[in-house]
């Protein structure tokens, strides 16, 4: 075919697709720092993460398959929807000098450039409830750090400054004027945090599974507040794929859809993997892919609007694998072989 006709093409398939809503790609959304701020040199949060997710990426061909681009850096205004001032200046007090650490707790260290970096990971999910809401990416993941889900409007903690995933919501509330949004949590330690945040805001429906006896050791009859739109999911050590489906098919799939979200929030979390050293979990990245499937299928109440942030994983290998299989789902494209064969096996 003439060049010059292919371009041709190209542009009114994309002009087309801008008309129903379908601006394109999946959105992968980052920044270097991501890469390069590292709270100590042994520990698990580290950068290395982000990278082990795009050689994934990369080595499964999705890469090409995604627009990019670069988190912005939050505002202060935007971080005061969630976290209150004297605890920002509290962040900013405790920041160390070039080379030092500073620990607020025994999981919890900071560097010279963490909080820099955790203000450009809640940015990244600003930019991503933006773009998904104004039709110019259908789906985002925002591969940021670190991750959120633990830290509450006054407090940090498991590895978490700012509550990534609440700043979206609370921005989607403000800016958006979206009134249901579905925040689901899968990473294999609970959500307090977010759960903290959102207990007596029933805008929100959080659904929250959780390896029950592992950081931050939630109590069985976890407090839920005035929200009815709460659903605890506690895992027992040893899950499995079987077990793992079950439960979200019983326990979330009938109230997602009853719920029909305006938008919908991941905390992508990929350490229930069977290979990651800080859960007791049995989860395949079929898991994964298998579950970002039926979250896109029940909530067609918003079709495009699914916004994915990394939360957990800390083994490079696993967390690539669970990850790459998420986004794929994510971008629309077709199952990995690895996906089928694993169903294949779970069936017989």
């Amino acid at each position: 075919m003439n060049p010059l006709l292919t371009r041709l093409i190209q542009r009114i398939r994309t002009r087309l697709r801008r008309l129903i809503g379908k601006n394109a790609r999946t959105v992968w959304i980052s920044h270097p720092i991501f890469t390069q701020s590292r709270p100590d040199t042994h520990h698990p949060e580290s950068p290395q993460r982000i990278s082990a997710i795009e050689a994934a990426l990369r080595a499964e061909k999705i890469w090409p398959r995604l627009q990019k681009t670069v988190a912005p850096e939050i505002s202060d205004s935007r971080l005061a929807l969630v976290h209150p001032r004297n605890y920002l200046r509290f962040l900013e007090s405790v920041q160390p000098q070039p080379g030092k650490i500073y620990r607020i707790d025994d999981d919890t260290v900071i560097s010279h450039q963490s909080l820099e970096a955790a203000r450009f990971a809640a940015g990244a999910l600003i930019k991503a409830v933006d773009m998904v809401i104004q039709k110019k990416a259908y789906h985002a993941f925002c591969a940021a750090r670190p991750p959120g889900h633990h830290a509450q409007s006054n407090r940090a903690g498991g590895f978490c400054i700012i509550n990534n995933i609440a700043v979206a919501a609370m921005h989607a509330i403000a800016e958006h004027r979206l009134q249901r949004i579905a925040i689901i949590d899968f990473d294999a330690h609970h959500a307090d945090g977010t759960l903290e945040i959102f207990k007596d805001d029933p805008r929100i429906m959080l659904f929250d599974s959780f390896e029950a006896d592992i950081f931050p050791f939630p109590k069985e009859n976890i407090p839920a507040g005035r929200n009815p739109h709460i659903v605890h999911t506690p895992l027992k050590a040893g899950t499995d794929s079987r077990r793992f489906r079950t439960l979200i098919r019983e326990q979330w799939l009938p109230k997602l859809k009853q719920f029909k979200p305006e938008l919908v929030l991941i905390s992508a979390g990929f350490d229930g993997h069977k290979q990651d050293q800080t859960s007791y979990l049995n989860l395949h990245e079929a898991d994964y892919a298998w579950l970002t499937h039926k979250i896109i299928q029940t909530a067609s109440s918003c079709p495009g609007r699914i916004v994915s942030a990394l939360e957990g994983g800390y083994t490079p290998e696993s967390l690539g694998k669970s990850a790459a299989a998420h986004i794929r789902v994510l971008a629309g494209m077709r199952k990995a072989a690895y996906v089928t064969e694993y169903q294949k096996q779970l069936k017989h």
